[in-house]
């Protein structure tokens, strides 16, 4: 129950949660268009600016990605665990957003880039990731 919000924060703009290995597999080895994946987390910087972050940037974005998926670290550590594989070789980090395009990581944004910095930021970067690679 507590969580409930944090996940609905996501789920209320189009996200698709993911809560075991196998869902992270089918729609990550879905390798077609473009996927963002959001590494949730009940942390500060998560709620302070990478969920508000993310949703102004799939709320403003012109070119929005195929897919948006979400696993929630903390929670279902499995799934969380199998969508990790998929961003390495960089370390395990959360929240973390991923962009995918064709299966390939092409834009990762870590805890570190979240943390000092405002939901605007984190919005214009994406937005700018989008436009890129969408």
């Amino acid at each position: 129950m507590l969580v409930a919000p944090m996940r609905a924060e996501l789920t209320q703009v189009g996200f698709t949660e993911l809560k075991t290995p196998e869902e992270v597999i089918i729609q990550l080895d879905d390798n077609k268009g473009t996927t963002l994946l959001m590494i949730n987390s009940v942390c500060g910087c998560a709620a302070g600016t990478a969920r508000p972050g993310v949703r102004l940037a799939v709320e403003h974005g012109k070119n929005l990605p195929t897919k948006l998926l979400t696993v929630f670290a903390g929670m279902e550590a499995d799934a969380v665990n199998k969508a990790r594989e998929y961003t390495l070789p960089y370390p395990p980090s959360s929240p973390a957003i991923a962009l995918f395009k064709d299966g390939e990581l092409v834009h990762f944004i870590e805890r570190h880039h979240i943390e000092g910095r405002s939901a605007e930021m984190i919005a214009n970067n994406l937005i700018g990731a989008f436009e890129q690679y969408c």
